[in-house]
């Protein structure tokens, strides 16, 4: 039976490079309803933060389904115990076979491992599968924690208390 693994991996290895690169193509060509050119995702992750997606600010994991690579998401602590949920992508291949709510499982855990009590994330209002995923796994709207081009609703949840 296949089976999905999910671990901590460095953001910057060409499979988690990959990953980051098919989530900011999807994300944009959904967003500008065209095909984004690689020059336009090159420009995109050009100074995206990636680099705080690695302890002590934070963690990217992949996620790979019969060994292949078919996941990511990402970790930023913020302030006041809060740690925010980015670059959250499954492959479309991969969609449909439980590994989202792994993923984000793995995320909270990993969060709660850098000392937050509390996730949030921000999206946009056309997102709507990723918007269903985070309410079905116990988000709920939150005000407005950012601002930001892209920022159309806020999402947190209260993941208990932090490892000590």
């Amino acid at each position: 039976m296949t089976s999905w693994q999910l671990a901590p991996a460095a953001y910057d290895t060409p499979e988690a490079t990959r990953l980051r690169r098919d989530y900011y193509d999807e994300v944009a060509s959904r967003y500008w309803k065209r095909p984004a050119t690689s020059a336009e995702v090159d420009e995109g992750l050009a100074g995206d933060g990636a680099e705080l997606l690695a302890p002590p600010t934070g963690q990217f994991v992949v996620g790979r389904y019969g060994g292949r690579a078919a996941a990511c998401g990402g970790l930023v602590m913020l302030d006041g115990g809060r740690a925010e949920l980015t670059r959250v992508y499954l492959r479309p291949a991969f969609r449909g076979k439980q590994g989202a709510g792994l993923l984000l499982e793995l995320l909270e855990s990993e969060a709660r491992g850098l000392g937050a009590s509390r996730t949030v994330l921000n999206t946009r209002l056309d997102l709507v599968e990723a918007r269903a995923l985070y309410v079905r796994h116990g988000y709920r709207e939150i005000p407005a924690y950012c601002a930001g081009p892209y920022v159309e609703i806020c999402y947190g949840k209260d993941l208990g208390p932090a490892a000590a």
